[in-house]
């Protein structure tokens, strides 16, 4: 598929982010792989043929060295997915003021930044497509994180308010909510000890990948997601039915 648009996908040298990076690059998109870890997004830029950027999203000094970059090689941005994120499992009296602050600068603060820098760029340009990654933690209140079930809160709350800001300028946000899934990161973490449960939750009997989540994106991002805005688009098997 010949595709002239460029997708700019955060927290994307492992995991989901991975996972959408590939699905887009496959559906032809150029694709900006941006992660804090810039030797995995060199890595996974170099697989499918992407420009890599090392990035702290949650720093606006460099959320802003991004943007100025990404004009003057591309000259625009089509497709902004937001998945990067903290993902801590801590109960909750053991969650710090510090410990909630450093979850917000990255999941919320972060994702504000991008949406500024790269927002500001498709409405000059009249057309673009954000993609928040969101979490069904949100829809079941999920234990032990319950600083990141609030950023995800934020996540959804912010989709629904942009969505209205840049409609006019032919805009669409959304949001896609997964699931607990099988990734590098969950399976190195305590989340692991969730599928079990999850799994006896979930409609689909069995564990989610991340090419499970990436055409949910792939279709937001797409023509044929034009007309859907402001949503939240639940895949997770299933888990929560709403």
């Amino acid at each position: 598929m010949s595709n002239s648009r460029l997708a700019v996908v955060t927290g994307s040298a492992q995991g989901i982010g991975a996972g959408i990076a590939r699905e887009l690059a496959n559906d032809g998109f150029q694709v900006v792989v941006v992660d804090l870890n810039g030797d995995g997004a060199k890595k996974v830029a170099d697989e499918i043929g992407g420009w890599s950027y090392p990035l702290d999203v949650s720093d606006p000094e460099a959320v802003a060295a991004f943007a100025s970059a990404l004009k003057d090689k591309y000259g625009r941005v089509d497709v902004l997915v937001n998945n990067a994120a903290i993902v801590p499992f801590t109960p909750w009296p053991d969650v710090t003021f510090e410990a909630w602050r450093k979850v917000m600068s990255v999941n919320v603060d972060g994702l504000f930044l991008m949406c500024r820098a790269l927002g500001d760029m498709m409405a000059a340009a009249d057309y673009g497509r954000i993609i928040n990654i969101a979490s069904n933690t949100f829809v079941a209140g999920t234990p032990n994180c319950a600083h990141y079930v609030a950023t995800k809160g934020a996540v959804i709350g912010f989709t629904r308010a942009l969505a209205t800001e840049l409609g006019p300028q032919n805009v669409t946000v959304n949001a896609v909510a997964p699931g607990l899934t099988e990734t590098e990161g969950v399976l190195d973490g305590p989340h692991k000890e969730g599928f079990d449960y999850v799994l006896a939750a979930q409609a689909i009997k069995r564990r989610a990948y991340p090419s499970d989540i990436a055409p949910a994106v792939a279709f937001l991002a797409s023509e044929k997601g034009g007309w859907v805005t402001g949503q939240t688009l639940v895949v997770d098997g299933g888990h929560t039915r709403n």
